[in-house]
């Protein structure tokens, strides 16, 4: 029974709300049941997008620094490694994610956006990679999502310096993917992801799969996991549905049943 992680699936949607207040820190509690909720969320077959959400107030600020101060070093090498895994398995769902950002998402809370394929932040809304200021670095994906994402050059000068980034400056830099009105954030985010419902599920998580992974390794490895995945969607229901429907009718009109 999860406590700091609600699960609620509506319309094909679910939504993960963060719910340990008042700034939902991420303590060790809250990283596992992250993992169980996301691996229930990828295993379900009414999902076919998901929204990370922290509520009304905040996304999450971080992680729960009292705890991680208890912790010498042997601990947090046994910690560190249960950390990442909590958020590599929203990063790795096979379904479309949103993060619906307001208040912070700092530190740990960014890092959790960052698992996500999408973010939306309210107009309010602060981020940053605070960790530089407490002598240590981001260790839940952050050195190594937020470059990806937004270049190195940025990635280095945001956790050097452990500055906050306004939501302006997070949508010119490509940190979020659109900015709105805080009382919007919400609704936005299943806007975002609402239109995946009844898509073609098993071809989305191809393409995720073959994005994600193609950006781990060189060009010519990246090519060779897309013609593979490519070739595997022949054997599927909804291939053979959406080339009849599209050669009968026209593009955008196909049915698909995640088969």
């Amino acid at each position: 029974m999860v406590e700091f992680v609600a699960l609620d699936v509506d319309g094909g949607i679910a939504t993960i709300r963060l719910r340990r207040p008042p700034m939902n820190a991420l303590d060790a509690q809250m990283q596992d049941e992250l993992r169980e909720v996301a691996t229930e969320v990828g295993e379900r077959a009414d999902v076919a997008a998901v929204v990370v959400y922290g509520g009304e107030k905040v996304f999450a600020a971080g992680a729960d620094i009292k705890q991680m101060q208890a912790m010498g070093y042997v601990e947090m090498v046994q910690r560190s490694a249960a950390l990442q895994a909590a958020f590599t398995a929203l990063a790795r769902l096979p379904k479309p994610t949103v993060a619906a950002i307001t208040g912070y998402a700092l530190g740990g809370g960014l890092e959790l956006a960052l698992a996500c394929d999408f973010r939306v932040c309210a107009q309010d809304a602060t981020m940053g990679q605070p960790e530089i200021l407490l002598g240590l670095i981001p260790g839940a994906g952050g050195t190594q999502r937020l470059a990806r994402l937004v270049g190195p050059a940025r990635a280095k000068d945001l956790i050097f310096t452990g500055r906050f980034v306004p939501a302006p400056e997070a949508l010119a830099m490509g940190l979020v993917d659109e900015v709105v009105p805080a009382e919007r954030v919400y609704e936005a985010a299943r806007d975002k992801v609402a239109r995946y419902v009844g898509g073609p599920a098993l071809a989305l998580r191809a393409a995720k799969e073959a994005i994600d992974r193609g950006l781990e390794v060189d060009l010519e490895t990246g090519l060779q996991l897309e013609r593979l995945q490519f070739a595997g969607l022949f054997a599927t229901q909804d291939r053979a549905s959406g080339m009849a429907s599209f050669l009968e009718r026209g593009p955008g009109k196909a049915t698909f049943e995640g088969r």
